[in-house]
């Protein structure tokens, strides 16, 4: 049904007149008769009729009317679910409990006024894909090299990692490490998916400072591997600062300095992508960045600062 002719249908009937009808909607009354007479045509029926006064809806106009309003509203709110501002930004974070989150929740923090709804993807391609195709308004991820046409890009973050290791691992007395203290002990990646950006950060790690990566079996979740390294004196991972160790009575968590290894966490979005939330997001992470950017550190050679 030609939502134009069913808006002239509801204009003509509030407005009494054609003429008067044509003026509201900027077209000619030739125009709103044609539209009319379109809409009779495919509805089958007669939905005015015309007086010395103007025009006076038929029997089968008074039923349709209600219908007609209907169908408009239910249009307005359609356009209005996926124009610029008026839906829900979309995030993809790299895990709730990661320094990505809280980048998000200090963002939601300071603006109430954008709603948002946040999704965890897998992975950077994932990520990317999803925000090529629309899904997501925008996502983080370690962007390896330059993003696809028309995909923007930005650094947000420098995460510092620490080394996480049991109480009973003979580094656990340490208040600070050096790269080099962690060569020879054997650090736990598990689950590293070929391809994905995080391996490549820990295979270039692993290389810069001749670290042993052991990326063994499934990655279970964080609890199975806080388990792991509580129980097994000989293994130690890598664990960003944000997150929040609950577990002090059997884990120790050690800052790494002199350089301390950061990874790098980008932001990408479509360049036409006009969601007011996006372009005040964005202005949120730079300020963030530009204030809490680091020296002495090292990360990966592909992370660019773009």
């Amino acid at each position: 049904m030609d939502l134009n002719a069913v808006r002239t249908f509801v204009v003509a009937t509030e407005e009494g007149q054609l003429q008067e009808a044509g003026v509201e909607l900027g077209i000619s009354q030739q125009a709103v008769s044609k539209r009319i007479a379109a809409l009779e045509k495919e509805l089958g029926v007669r939905l005015f009729t015309r007086t010395a006064r103007g025009i006076q809806l038929t029997a089968d106009g008074q039923a349709f009317l209600p219908h007609a309003r209907a169908l408009l509203d239910a249009a307005d709110r359609a356009v209005a679910a996926v124009r610029p501002g008026g839906r829900p930004l979309r995030v993809d974070v790299l895990g709730r409990r990661s320094v990505c989150a809280a980048l998000v929740q200090e963002f939601h923090r300071q603006h109430p006024e954008f709603e948002l709804e946040v999704v965890t993807l897998p992975n950077g391609t994932a990520a990317t894909a999803a925000v090529r195709a629309g899904e997501v308004d925008a996502a983080f991820c370690g962007q390896q090299s330059p993003p696809p046409e028309g995909v923007r890009t930005m650094r947000v973050e420098n995460e510092p990692l620490h080394l996480l290791v049991g109480l009973g691992h003979e580094l656990a007395a340490a208040t600070e490490l050096r790269p080099e203290d962690l060569v020879g002990q054997r650090i736990w990646i598990p689950g590293i998916v070929p391809g994905a950006e995080w391996g490549a950060y820990y295979k270039e790690l692993a290389a810069a400072f001749d670290l042993s990566i052991d990326a063994e079996g499934p990655n279970f979740g964080t609890e199975h591997m806080l388990d792991r390294i509580a129980d097994t004196p000989s293994l130690a991972t890598f664990f960003g600062t944000v997150i929040r160790l609950t577990r002090a009575e059997d884990l120790r968590l050690i800052p790494v300095r002199d350089p301390t290894p950061v990874y790098p966490h980008s932001l990408i979005w479509r360049a036409d992508n006009h969601h007011p939330g996006l372009a005040e997001l964005r202005r949120h992470l730079d300020e963030n960045w530009r204030s809490s950017r680091r020296e002495d550190v090292w990360t990966a050679s592909w992370a660019t600062e773009g």
